[in-house]
């Protein structure tokens, strides 16, 4: 998964796109061009007191496991954000990661609250690399964040030191208490590091590599993972959840995928 990141200062309506400072028209564009791409668009904006943005910064994230980087750059208008390459050609290499945390509140009251405690304490630890962002998905699990480049999602970190879940992710590790799952990757082989990691214990991020998926009879999958002693398959079940309210502004109990583990064996 690759992501474009755009800096916009200003309040955000339900979308932070296609209202102020944005041209509905222009931002529809934008969004478009980027997701026509395969490209994850998504808003950021620094917390607290926000100087006048001048110009647009922007940045190009790649997720995908062997390709993580981060480019950063620059444009004086925001017309010009059509121009900027989308294959990751431009902008200047950056080592640094970016820490998102969804403070989206007109898309989803709980990342507001929930989220702001979160970023603020977060700044406080890492100024530069904190960032606030629109919305992530999974409003359920609020306070929501996202860590750049490798696109690890965590969720309800206001139930945790994200002190301590950011400093794990720079040295390379991942707090699966609060992880959610890494974007480049499919559902199944999600669940199934997820479970690896309860079992095996190896809290590398890049541990458990996946190999193969199958969909199995029913409602099985059976996902191989490397290991440094070798394969294995993680053999999971497909279930749904009881119903729930998937927000804080939702009015629908729905039922929401989940996976349970059938079992851990050698490859």
């Amino acid at each position: 998964m690759q992501w474009f990141l755009i800096e916009n200062s200003a309040a955000w309506g339900t979308s932070a796109f296609l209202e102020p400072p944005f041209d509905p028209v222009l931002g529809r564009a934008i969004v478009k061009r980027i997701e026509a791409a395969g490209i994850r668009p998504l808003a950021i904006r620094r917390t607290g007191r926000r100087a006048p943005q001048v110009g647009w910064r922007w940045a190009f994230v790649d997720s995908r496991p062997g390709h993580e980087s981060v480019r950063w750059g620059w444009v004086e208008n925001v017309e010009d954000l059509l121009e900027v390459p989308l294959d990751g050609s431009t902008g200047e290499l950056s080592d640094e990661p970016i820490f998102c945390v969804c403070t989206h509140a007109r898309h989803d009251q709980c990342c507001a609250v929930r989220g702001r405690q979160v970023v603020t304490e977060l700044a406080e630890l890492h100024p530069e690399e904190t960032w606030e962002c629109s919305h992530l998905g999974g409003d359920r699990f609020a306070g929501t964040m996202v860590l750049l480049p490798h696109g690890l999602y965590y969720g309800r970190v206001d139930d945790g030191d994200v002190g301590e879940i950011a400093a794990a992710y720079r040295d390379g590790r991942v707090d699966e208490r609060f992880l959610r799952g890494r974007s480049s990757l499919s559902h199944p082989v999600q669940a199934a590091q997820h479970f690896a990691r309860l079992e095996l214990g190896d809290d590398r991020i890049d541990a458990y590599p996946p190999l193969a998926e199958e969909r199995g009879h029913g409602h099985r999958w059976f996902v191989q993972l490397a290991t440094d002693d070798g394969p294995i398959t993680v053999e999971l079940t497909e279930t749904y959840s009881e119903p729930m309210l998937s927000t804080c502004a939702a009015s629908t109990f729905v039922k929401v995928l989940e996976f349970e583990l059938a079992g851990i064996t050698a490859a």
